[in-house]
């Protein structure tokens, strides 16, 4: 399984690809949360090992953190799985646009979230594990929707390898 700091690199990279811009940390961290959720509807399971805090605003990971200097991961990452740049790429496509504090709001909707923050004010900063269990419960509620296709999953053929198939032959593309 793909680590959380080669994802973020990937991130950073793909998002810059994609957009021509910098990747600011708070939007980092939002987008590695949507990755990770949308990883558990699709595929159901998790797209890296890493765990999340839930700050006051939205989830972060403290390995990222410690490591995002200057815009960029600071230490040796590896490639990362198709499928999981294929997800990753296409949460960027989906959610990238939007500005890091609209992001964060959106985190702030998520149960995973709220359940990390329970017992805190809410300007409280806070430092409490968020559980997989509830990013699990998250990604119960979306309906996750393919970019590059233009479709949601569910809508393709009753193929359960789709995001496989799809990231080796359109990887190039996304």
């Amino acid at each position: 399984m793909d680590k959380i700091t080669n994802v973020a690199d990937y991130i950073i990279k793909r998002y810059h690809e994609l957009t021509g811009e910098s990747l600011d940390e708070m939007k980092l961290h939002k987008l590695l949360y949507f990755t990770q959720r949308e990883a558990f509807a699709i595929l159901g399971e998790p797209a890296f090992v890493g765990d999340f805090e839930g700050w006051k605003f939205g989830p972060v990971s403290r390995e990222v953190r410690n490591n995002f200097i200057n815009g960029e991961i600071v230490i040796a990452t590896e490639p990362i799985s198709d499928s999981v740049q294929y997800i990753a790429s296409n949460v960027i496509i989906g959610y990238g646009s939007l500005a890091s504090w609209r992001l964060s709001e959106l985190s702030h909707r998520e149960i995973s979230w709220s359940n990390s923050r329970k017992g805190l004010a809410p300007g409280e900063n806070g430092n409490n594990i968020i559980a997989l269990s509830d990013i699990m419960e998250d990604a119960k509620k979306v309906r996750p929707y393919d970019h590059v296709w233009d479709m949601y999953y569910d809508e393709f053929d009753n193929d359960d390898d789709v995001v496989a198939k799809a990231a080796s032959y359109d990887r190039e593309n996304i």
